[in-house]
């Protein structure tokens, strides 16, 4: 490209110069997408959504440190089974974790000698329904009774994490070490299981609407409206396919008076712990758990002061200020409840706390998941001391009471015996 003579100059100049050229692509449009049968690429590519029933059909089974490992090859459980088939893989996973959950149940009944309450605890044969687990001495145990509540998401009752139980091992990822360990210090177990809430039920198919006897007359605008409409379906079948849902429409019917996490631990509370026999309640509560037991404190406050001698939260989400607990609530959960958070520091370091309600400690672990086992030791530690704090003080509180109510010596008639 030449520039233009500027007046005076000697001669003409070369100036270069770059020039961009823009080219716009194609983007996947109707007309790409009605060449490809989607149904087809689906029958193709996908396999039948049909997983295992049990352990020994998945070829996995737990070895004696409690990993999962493949029956034939001795390795650890693989998510990705099928390459570029990711709802197909996550289907599978939680086809496992469904098996899991079961295997945990048995494990509760097995290994814990724990027994299912029904929940709500008079709930009709018709109606859906939940469970707890009990120690045979939860209900009559006169000293300690140790409450779990787990977080929220796919665990039930016995899990911390399904990741960890799959992926590391069953201590890691089960409350069974908390079960065994109180167990053999003396302690009564509840279990809760917060997170089964409701039944879920599939909704029957919509009949498909009979074609119409016009639909060869129908104008050609109309006909392309329903293109378009056909077109939607396709794209919309599409995604579900690349992104993990459920296969059916299904509803859900809550539980009577424990459909959500915090409406369990609230009837948990009323119907079994504040009836159980022991002066001393403590609980362990991760992750959601930690909310909703400060939401439990909220409706029975009175009830959990009096009964509850310390609090374990593991990574903790419950927020004191959003939560709208009272100061009197806060001042409580600072000298009862300990928090060990995720953090790269040592184990049971402080850890700066974010609002003024109960103290924060490492829990040797930055993976949310893991704070539970890692701070294992701790916490039954805490509660040991907690225990006898507690007992010092109505041991103080009684001689002190005692004192005041001795006859008080007559100095004169002593005076006068000198």
């Amino acid at each position: 490209m030449f520039t233009s003579m500027a007046p005076g100059s000697p001669g003409i100049h070369k100036k270069r110069t770059n020039i961009k050229f823009f080219v716009s692509l194609p983007t996947p449009g109707p007309d790409l997408l009605s060449r490809i049968d989607l149904d087809e690429l689906m029958k193709k590519d996908e396999p039948p959504l049909n997983f295992p029933k049990t352990l020994e059909e998945f070829e996995y089974a737990f070895n004696e440190q409690g990993r999962l490992r493949h029956t034939t090859t001795g390795e650890a459980y693989a998510f990705n089974a099928r390459e570029d088939l990711h709802r197909w893989n996550q289907k599978r996973y939680e086809a496992l974790g469904e098996i899991i959950t079961r295997y945990v149940y048995q494990l509760l009944e097995t290994k814990c000698n724990l027994t299912k309450e029904i929940v709500p605890v008079d709930a009709t044969a018709e109606e859906p329904r939940s469970f707890i687990y009990l120690s045979a001495d939860a209900m009559s145990n006169p000293t300690k009774l140790l409450v779990l509540i787990q977080g929220c998401g796919v665990v039930r009752a016995g899990q911390w994490a399904r990741r960890l139980i799959i992926n590391q091992d069953l201590d890691s990822g089960t409350q069974i070490p908390f079960i065994t360990r109180a167990q053999e210090e003396g302690y009564g177990v509840m279990v809760l299981n917060p997170n089964e809430n409701h039944l879920e039920v599939e909704r029957p198919a919509k009949p498909a609407p009979l074609p119409s006897p016009e639909a060869s007359d129908e104008p050609a605008e109309k006909r392309e409206r329903k293109d378009d409409r056909e077109s939607k379906k396709k794209r919309d079948f599409y995604e579900k396919y690349r992104n993990p849902q459920k296969e059916s429409e299904t509803e859900q019917i809550p539980i009577r008076e424990n459909g959500s996490p915090e409406e369990h631990v609230l009837y948990v509370w009323d119907h079994f712990v504040s009836k159980a026999a022991a002066r001393n309640v403590f609980v362990v509560a991760h992750s959601y758990g930690g909310l909703s037991l400060v939401e439990l404190m909220i409706q029975r406050e009175a009830q959990v002061k009096n009964r509850v001698c310390a609090v374990a939260m593991t990574d903790s989400i419950h927020n004191v200020w959003h939560q709208d607990a009272n100061k009197s609530i806060q001042e409580w959960l600072q000298q009862h409840c300990r928090n060990w958070v995720s953090s790269p520091e040592p184990l049971d370091t402080p850890v700066e706390p974010m609002l003024s309600d109960c103290p924060r400690v490492s829990a040797g672990t930055e993976r949310h998941e893991l704070t539970s086992w890692r701070s294992f030791n701790s916490i039954f530690q805490f509660f040991s001391e907690a225990l006898q704090t507690g007992e010092e003080e109505e041991t103080s509180n009684t001689v002190t009471t005692r004192s005041s109510h001795r006859t008080k010596p007559d100095h004169d008639h002593n005076h006068n015996d000198l």
